[in-house]
């Protein structure tokens, strides 16, 4: 899952992507709001963290924009005040959450995961698929109540996939929510990828569409 950290604390920016990466998410960082309002406008996110106070550009003006061209995208904002106005205006300004620093890393990944959840349209913090389970909190996989030992990117890979079964997902889409800006990649690493996790799950359970990408079917 690939979510756009805007934060111009670089202490606090770093920590925050450190953090996230560290949980499996693909990150791509930016200090300001005017390159967040480039970084939205040219690439797809699952999920926007936000500080309202950035240089540049406001935070709440890049939300209130985004609303407004009806972008979904959960948002989470950052903010340094604690008055109950200012919580007001960023949620009645189109968040779905905030949180006030000083925060724990803990409770912005929980809170993260549930948005995420609930922005997909699923109730239930694991994902299953038959016999396959997928727990994002754990980062663990079970096939038949089997412990499946999968590599970071696999289970991004695979992630993705469950979360969109019934949808074909393109390579280009893959490797964006898998590596972001921030790497060079080998043209045939998700092509690598797909070829392990099938060793692993079953060849079966992912298709691919020829010239289109790769797909999970609804059960």
């Amino acid at each position: 899952m690939r979510i756009l950290l805007v934060e111009d604390d670089p202490i606090l920016g770093d920590g925050i992507a450190a953090g996230l990466r560290h949980d499996g998410y693909t990150v791509d960082w930016v200090t300001d709001g005017v390159q967040a309002t480039t970084a939205l406008k040219t690439a797809l996110f699952d999920l926007l963290v936000l500080d309202l106070n950035l240089p540049g550009r406001p935070g709440i003006e890049i939300l209130r924009e985004l609303r407004g061209n009806d972008n979904k995208m959960p948002v989470l904002i950052l903010t340094a005040k604690d008055t109950v106005d200012d919580r007001v205006r960023g949620l009645d300004s189109g968040a779905d959450d905030y949180l006030v620093k000083p925060f724990d890393l803990d409770e912005l990944l929980a809170r993260i995961r549930a948005l995420l959840r609930r922005s997909l349209g699923r109730s239930q913090p694991t994902i299953t698929h038959g016999s396959l389970v997928l727990d994002p909190a754990a980062h663990c996989v079970t096939l038949e109540g089997k412990l499946i030992e999968l590599s970071p990117g696999e289970f991004q890979i695979l992630q993705m996939l469950l979360e969109s079964s019934g949808r074909v997902l393109s390579r280009q889409h893959l490797e964006d929510g898998l590596y972001g800006w921030t790497k060079d990649i080998d043209s045939n690493t998700i092509e690598v990828h797909i070829h392990h996790l099938r060793r692993k799950v079953g060849n079966a359970l992912i298709r691919n569409i020829r010239g289109v990408g790769y797909i999970i079917d609804k059960l």
